[in-house]
Order: C-alpha cells, then structure tokens, then sequence
C-alpha cells in the first residue's frame, strides 16, 4: 500500500468529509491550483507596513478566504472550518496527530474543502497553548497557509455565544476560534528569528539557572540553620567565595574546630584564594566552638552541603558563559548599543527587555509594546461611577518585569530620573505614590527604548529635565 492510499484510509477513519459536487478531476483541478496560488501572510507583511488595527483585520479576512479553527492539544489537535460569513463548512471536527504525517492529513483536510467551497487562501485561527503551537504553525506557514492567533481569555469569554452552553472541550473551541478570526479578533504570531530568537533562548536560560542558584541557597540555608545557626555571623557573606570554599570541606562547627584557625586559612590557600577574607578564620573559628547546632544526622546532610555548594559553583560558571553570550548576542541588534548610554541600564536589563520585546520591526508606537507588557492603564467606570485605574498586568511577564527593573535602576542611578521620580510623587496636583511613579518611569523608559531603536536617536539626558519644565509649566497655567 502506497503512502497516498494509507493517507486516504487514514482520512475517512478520522472522518475526512467535506461536502464533494465536482468531479474527480475537476476537484484535484480546484485542489493543483490552489496549492500553487495560496500564500501566507505573516507579520512581516501586515505588521510592517502600517498600524494594523481592526479595520485592517477585517478587511484581511475576504470572501474568499477559508478560515479555519484549530484547537492546540499536546497530542492531538483538532480543526473546523467556515466561511466569511460564520457558516460552517466541515461536517464534524478533524483531528490530526502533532507529526509530519498528521500536518499532512491537515493540509490535505483543509485544501480539499478550500478547493470544493471555491476558496483562493485559507488562514488559520489558533489558540496559543503553552509551547505545542510552535511547530504547527511554522510548518503550516511555510506551507501557504496563514496563521493567526486568539486569545485564550476572548476563547473563554465567548464560549457561550456558540450554543448558549457553558461546555467548553476540545471539539467545540475551533468553532469558537474560527468566529473570534472571522471577526477581526486575532493577532499575528510572533515567533522570534534569527539573533531575537538566540536572545529570548539564552535569558530563558539565565532566569532558569539563577531560579535553581537561589533554590540551592534555600537548602543550604536550611540545613546550616539546623547544625550552624550562627554561620551567617561567621562567615558574613554566605555565598562568597571564601564561604563555600570553607563549606565544601568543613561545614559544621565540629569540623571547624578539628581544623582550628590555621586549617580554615590552609583550606583558602589551597584554593588560591586571595583577600581580606584570611581575617575571618579566628571569628569563624570563635562561633563555631560555641555553637548550638543540632547533632544527628551530621553526617548525611555533611554530603548534601556540599552537593549543594558545588552544585552553586557549576551554576555561577554557566550563568557567566551564558551572559558572555547575551552580551554579544544584544551588541547585533541595531542600536542596542545607544541604550546603554542610559545610566542604569546594564547588558542583562537590555537583553531582558529586548529579548522579551522582540524585533522592533512589527510595532508601529510605543503604546502598543505597553500593552504587551500589561502596563497599560485600565478602570472600569460606568454611569456615576468611576473606577480605580490601574495598569493591566496582561501581556509578556517577562517585559514587565524587566521594565520595572529598569525603571528601579535607573531611579537609583540616574539623576534626571531622580530629579523625574520626585516631581511625580511630591508635584502639588495629583502627586504619585512611589510605585505609582516607578510605573510611569517604566513606560517612560519603554518609549525612549523604542525612539533608540526604531530611529536610531541618541539619548540626551536633559530632554528629561525639559519634561520636567514643561509639566510644571502646565501646572501654573493651569491654576
């Protein structure tokens, strides 16, 4: 049995139907002509050439274009497809495995009822699930088939539009998907490429590291509480280099007191280490004669204290390699470089924003990199009633939280941000609690980011100062 007819058994078996009123050969006639004539669009070609708002939404989906609903499983994922007009086009719902054979059985789905319906492009309409879509959506893009995105929230707020039903699974959300496409509702997938997509892997892996370096120092923590309650007044800084040196061979106050002054020094000097830590070796020596450590189970936890500190070492050596690599990784992108000259501002809050921002190519102003980040202001006000306005928190976590960084850094460090963040919490009309101010400094620091890099502009500290004039300015002619 060849492939096409294996595929073919497998298509009726998972009910491959699509409503059939030409002939064989006028059918793969309509099918030869559409899989050379289809194209996909992405992001480079709608959100690169203008604002792409919701007109411009709408008026992507044509007549026609066949729009397709796709539900992401782990596994298994599952389509439907309907017209411009919300009529559905499939007579049931068509699953397909996440492989190659299954993404052709999909293709195959879909092209045939593209071509039976008369339809000259096909977009499909999916629910970003975790990291499952990456590769569906890459392979159907590179087929001809466009891909755009929902959003999970708009799939759960309008479950109950389809069929006044509160059931939400994998064979009803595709219906769902495909009407929120046909109505403008979607964003274009953004998938980084090329140094962006290095950039994004390499702070994943930083943030992954330095999460497990501190999950180490918890433990370490804990058990030197149990056997050394007095180790943070000993060894002052607990996680330097002269301290895990001296973990790794004599952790608790019985082996420091075996070793005596003279041994803690050797045990540095073999290390080659090289200070003023050498001065510590009589106070720790002192705390550890008098210590009230716990007993039992020395042994045991002995071995897991320095599993623990070797394991932070290896941490540190890989978390340097890996900013090394962000390092000349962020020197590639255009402009990155300028945004240093903020003072404040180091390689890893550079690279954590850019990382999470992504090419700055696809935004047309700042507001809308605001948004992704969730610090967009929202109220809920009605009638008499106004609500309490406060930033969204949706969007890209990451961004936000390096934004954040950011602002909190270049408050301590910069002087016209200092000079910003005082106005804004002691102005007389409206003045800002201090969070409040570091939010706006945020924002304020995306959009110089974003002049940096989308016109290539070098910053000028005092166009902060003017800021700062013009508001007060307005004040007075405003009192």
């Amino acid at each position: 049995m060849n492939a096409k007819t294996t595929r073919q058994k497998n298509q009726e078996e998972k009910g491959f139907s699509v409503i059939n009123t030409l002939s064989a050969e006028e059918r793969q006639s309509r099918i030869d002509e559409l899989l050379n004539t289809m194209q996909a669009k992405t992001w480079h070609d709608l959100e690169t050439s203008g604002k792409f708002d919701k007109n411009a939404k709408l008026s992507f989906i044509s007549e026609d274009m066949l729009i397709v609903g796709c539900d992401i499983g782990s596994e298994t994922h599952y389509l439907r497809a309907i017209d411009i007009r919300g009529r559905e086009l499939s007579k049931k719902p068509f699953s397909f495995t996440n492989n190659e054979e299954g993404f052709e059985n999909a293709k195959a789905w879909i092209v045939e009822l593209a071509a039976v319906n008369d339809k000259k492009q096909i977009v499909l309409g999916l629910e970003p699930t975790g990291h499952y879509w990456f590769c569906i959506a890459t392979w159907l893009i590179s087929n001809g088939i466009s891909v755009v995105q929902v959003n999970p929230y708009a799939v759960k707020q309008t479950k109950e539009v389809e069929d006044n039903s509160q059931l939400k699974d994998d064979r009803k959300d595709p219906k769902v998907i495909a009407n929120l496409v046909m109505n403008g509702n979607y964003g274009m997938p953004y998938l980084p490429e090329g140094v962006y997509a290095d950039l994004r892997s390499l702070s994943l892996l930083r943030s992954q590291q330095n999460e497990n370096r501190i999950r180490c120092i918890n433990r370490l923590h804990r058990l030197m509480k149990i056997h050394f309650p007095e180790y943070k007044d000993a060894f002052g800084k607990t996680d330097g280099s002269f301290a895990l040196e001296m973990l790794k061979v004599a952790p608790f106050p019985e082996d420091i007191v075996k070793l005596g002054e003279d041994g803690i020094r050797e045990i540095w000097h073999n290390a080659k280490l090289r200070g003023r830590g050498y001065s510590r070796a009589s106070e720790i020596f002192r705390y550890a004669s008098a210590s009230v450590g716990r007993k039992e189970g020395i042994e045991a936890d002995r071995y897991a204290v320095k599993c623990y500190v070797e394991e932070m070492i290896s941490l540190d050596e890989k978390i340097s390699t890996i900013e090394a690599d962000i390092k000349e990784k962020c020197m590639e992108i255009p402009h990155a470089e300028k945004i240093l000259d903020i003072t404040g501002l180091g390689q890893n809050i550079v690279a954590g924003i850019i990382s999470s921002m992504g090419d700055i190519d696809r935004f047309d102003d700042a507001k809308e990199i605001q948004k992704l980040s969730g610090l967009n202001l929202v109220a809920c006000s009605s009638g008499k009633h106004n609500g309490e306005t406060k930033i969204s928190h949706r969007g890209r976590k990451e961004l936000r939280t390096w934004l954040f960084q950011g602002a909190k850094s270049v408050v301590a460090h910069a002087e016209e941000f200092q000079l910003l963040h005082e106005y804004y919490t002691t102005r007389n009309k409206n003045p800002l609690k201090k969070m409040q101010s570091l939010i706006v400094i945020a924002c304020k620091l995306l959009r110089i980011i974003f002049a940096i890099l989308k016109k290539g502009v070098t910053y000028d500290p005092q166009k902060m100062l003017d800021d700062i004039k013009r508001f007060e300015e307005s004040e007075i002619v405003a009192a």
